[in-house]
């Protein structure tokens, strides 16, 4: 396993819409998965698209641990706000209603920024595994905003884009100065 060099906002891999995956089993995409979960744990990072590294292929992986997630999940919460390490190859997103949620988001694309994003609240994806297996799941919280996120990467579309206000793009070290409240 290799850690991959990022590609940062400007680079033009991050523009295009990426080819999708002929065969995901195949040695060269279980070889590039391997590398983007160890560059991804490497960088400290919740997700990561194959056009981050270069490779223009509809490749991610993520994970959307506890820590991360944004809100209180309530009692009544039937959904997960986390997700495993997960690949998702060749991935299709549903949207399941028009509710939509704030939080801010950074990108390994994007260092030291951070920007508030709205975000469809509840989706459905569905993809292949590294094997070729099925995944089909339904997500909202962090678990929903990671898959978006890291799927925008593979139209070519980085977080700023989708921000309404670029008031809230802000440096991490400065997002002390800012509440829930400011952002919106």
């Amino acid at each position: 396993m290799s850690i991959l060099k990022i590609a940062r906002m400007g680079h033009p891999v991050l523009t295009r819409i990426a080819e999708p995956v002929a065969d995901p089993a195949a040695p060269q995409i279980r070889r590039l998965v391997a590398d983007m979960v160890q560059t991804m744990i490497d960088a400290n990072g919740a997700g990561l698209a194959a056009p981050q590294v270069h490779v223009p292929l509809r490749v991610l992986v993520f994970q959307a641990p506890q820590e991360r997630s944004q809100g209180q999940l309530a009692e009544e919460e039937k959904f997960d706000h986390t997700a495993p390490l997960t690949v998702l190859i060749n991935p299709e997103i549903e949207i399941l209603g028009s509710e939509m949620e704030g939080g801010w988001e950074g990108c390994l694309s994007i260092p030291g920024l951070r920007g508030f994003v709205e975000r469809p609240a509840h989706i459905r994806y569905r993809g292949l595994d590294g094997t070729g297996r099925e995944i089909a799941r339904t997500a909202k919280g962090f678990h929903a905003r990671v898959v978006q996120h890291e799927c925008d990467h593979l139209d070519g579309i980085l977080y700023p884009q989708r921000m309404s206000d670029l008031k809230s793009l802000i440096f991490e070290t400065e997002s002390r100065h800012w509440t829930p409240r400011e952002a919106m």
